[in-house]
């Protein structure tokens, strides 16, 4: 159902504008990891699904969009997984942990909400990294964000930044803080790269 879905949004999208995607090798080639995006509308969640095909990925998303019945398939036809931002407990890294273990793809979106300017990234991705013992690989995305910017035909880019791994040479706790510092760093640095584009 997911590849049928995201073929269909993929023809769909194309219709306002075809997505450029950069540095797409340097996606792993094997095993689980956790892309961590930039999020500013409903269609970078979109176009970051179909800029993976044939590879699914799993996204992490909160608990709220799960309780109603259409939303509730959308999220089960998109592969995402509930969390409570709220009270986030053991069992928020559970099921990515699980994923990962698979050899899964997780889609996180740090900043937790969606929005046009700069917001300190939530821990998430780095904490389901570090439990998960897989990298986090930054992107970024700038493009048509809701139906109206559809309509606009804006052009969407995509970009994917160098895999990021949990220091081996650190306590857990202060390598975490430097992968979170890190993943920061890129995920400004591809978004400017991206504007200059």
């Amino acid at each position: 159902m997911y590849n049928f879905a995201a073929n269909v949004v993929k023809i769909i999208l194309t219709i306002f504008g075809r997505i450029k995607v950069y540095q797409k090798e340097k996606l792993p080639d094997n095993g689980g990891y956790i892309i961590a995006c930039t999020h500013t509308g409903w269609v970078d969640i979109l176009w970051l699904g179909v800029s993976l095909l044939p590879k699914q990925i799993h996204y992490m998303a909160k608990k709220e969009l799960f309780q109603t019945k259409f939303t509730n398939w959308l999220m089960n036809v998109l592969n995402a997984f509930p969390v409570d931002r709220d009270n986030p407990g053991p069992s928020t890294i559970k099921v990515p942990r699980k994923l990962l273990k698979e050899g899964k793809i997780i889609g996180i979106f740090p900043s937790g909400t969606r929005s046009t300017e700069e917001v300190p990234l939530k821990r998430g991705a780095v904490t389901i990294a570090a439990y998960g013992k897989a990298p986090i690989i930054p992107a970024a995305y700038i493009g048509p964000n809701n139906f109206k910017d559809l309509l606009k035909f804006q052009k969407p880019k995509l970009i994917f930044g160098d895999p990021i791994y949990l220091p081996e040479d650190q306590p857990r706790r202060e390598a975490m803080d430097t992968m979170m510092e890190k993943l920061n760093v890129e995920m400004y640095n591809l978004q400017r790269q991206l504007r200059e584009k």
